[in-house]
């Protein structure tokens, strides 16, 4: 288990309370914003599991308690005045309690953030039963099938392009998106290394 580090020269309020943002690592997305407190953060820190304090029932809670939706916290940083801090996380399901994946509503998801919602459903097909799953399906056929669907898909896409309905091109571009999330998933290749990739080519320029 990794742990993380409180940061130094935080400021809680009167009631002991800091507010507490939650960013999915990968996407960049603000999953929701809960409080927290010197308790909830040392316990954070020492599990790797995302803890906070609740203002109606006035006790500590872990995210995922009872739903299972827990946030892996990779860091924790505080911003330029130590009145709050960041929770750099990776989600497991939804952050919302009402089963959006961020707490702002799905609309509020960026590109990079569905991308990483694909990313997770693609990884909980894996032990779907095949005839009950065209990604399970695809999955258990193997990386060669996979390979050729990204051929037949980057294909469509072009002739599309070429001479289709811009719906039909969104139609051909998303079917090639998720075969290639697909291929990822089979090379076990985290989409956070492609973003990553991107980020630095963008630096670059």
């Amino acid at each position: 288990m990794t742990t993380v580090a409180v940061p130094e020269g935080l400021v809680f309020g009167a009631d002991g309370l800091i507010p507490a943002v939650v960013q999915d690592r990968g996407s960049g997305d603000v999953l929701m914003v809960a409080y927290t407190n010197a308790e909830a953060l040392a316990l954070t820190a020492s599990t790797g599991q995302a803890h906070f304090w609740s203002r109606s029932r006035k006790a500590l809670w872990r995210k995922g308690e009872t739903s299972g939706n827990t946030l892996a916290v990779a860091s924790m940083r505080r911003d330029c005045d130590g009145d709050a801090v960041l929770l750099a996380v990776d989600p497991a399901g939804p952050a919302c309690h009402t089963g959006s994946r961020t707490c702002f509503g799905d609309e509020a998801v960026t590109l990079a953030g569905g991308l990483a919602e694909l990313e997770r459903v693609i990884a909980g097909r894996a032990t779907a039963d095949p005839s009950e799953s065209y990604t399970a399906r695809l999955l258990a056929r193997g990386l060669d099938h996979a390979l050729k669907k990204v051929g037949e898909e980057a294909t469509e896409v072009v002739l599309a392009a070429k001479g289709e309905s811009d719906e039909r091109l969104a139609e051909e571009c998303a079917d090639l998106v998720y075969h290639l999330m697909v291929v990822l998933a089979q090379r076990r290749l985290p989409l956070a290394r492609v973003l990553e990739v991107l980020a630095a080519r963008r630096r670059g320029r």
